[in-house]
């Protein structure tokens, strides 16, 4: 069996030339972000953002969760990938780094498609189950803070459809995860969710080794 690939500064740049399709808002939006004190360490990647607006659109998503907007390029990505009517609703605990972006979702066409709530996530995923119920969202992409990806995670899943699907952002964690020195939170937070996934019997799973880890669960 051939081993993993090494990703090398070479061949990801192979990749991205030879793969991403990019354009001005997001590039832009890109460079904005990477100015912010950590930016580049926090914002997805752009070949992770077309991945996620490709789920989008093979799920046939309409609804979708996101768990943690930052400056929202992952939102700028799935709304974007949204079919007419779509809806996503992204949380984040801070409303001045998704007010970066929202110029960018204006810019888009898309600021309609997109609803952001800012409060702690926790309260927000509670009043999504209260005000639509379980089984009400397509497709759900968790990136927030890692000490809690278990509860985010079963809060995604009871408002996921049956064949929906959850994304999970830095699920290797710059590699901490393998460190057993690294018992800080949210290294820890990612672990617990990583086991948790292995043996969920609820849900069809693959943890692609790509950017910082990115887990895809199917809900069955």
């Amino acid at each position: 069996m051939a081993n993993q690939t090494a990703a090398t500064a070479e061949l990801l740049d192979y990749v991205r030339q030879t793969s991403l399709r990019d354009d001005g808002i997001l590039r832009e939006l890109r460079e904005t972000t990477a100015r912010l004190p950590g930016g580049e360490a926090m914002q997805v990647l752009a070949e992770e953002g077309q991945l996620l607006a490709l789920l989008v659109r093979l799920t046939g998503a309409r609804s979708v969760l996101e768990i943690g907007t930052f400056t929202g390029y992952a939102t700028l990505c799935m709304a974007r990938a949204l079919p007419s009517g779509g809806e996503l609703v992204s949380c984040d605990l801070d409303e001045r780094w998704p007010l970066i972006g929202a110029d960018y979702w204006r810019r888009a066409g898309v600021e309609d498609r997109i609803d952001l709530r800012i409060a702690a996530a926790a309260e927000t995923l509670k009043e999504l189950l209260a005000q639509r119920g379980p089984c009400s969202f397509d497709l759900v992409f968790i990136d927030a803070d890692k000490a809690n990806y278990v509860r985010y995670y079963e809060s995604s899943l009871e408002l996921l459809r049956p064949g929906g699907l959850i994304v999970v952002d830095n699920t290797l964690f710059f590699g901490r995860v393998v460190q057993p020195e690294a018992q800080d939170p949210d290294t820890v937070g990612v672990r617990d969710l990583n086991r948790l996934l292995h043996r969920d019997p609820r849900v069809e799973l693959s943890l692609l080794v790509m950017a910082d880890g990115i887990t895809l669960a199917r809900k069955v």
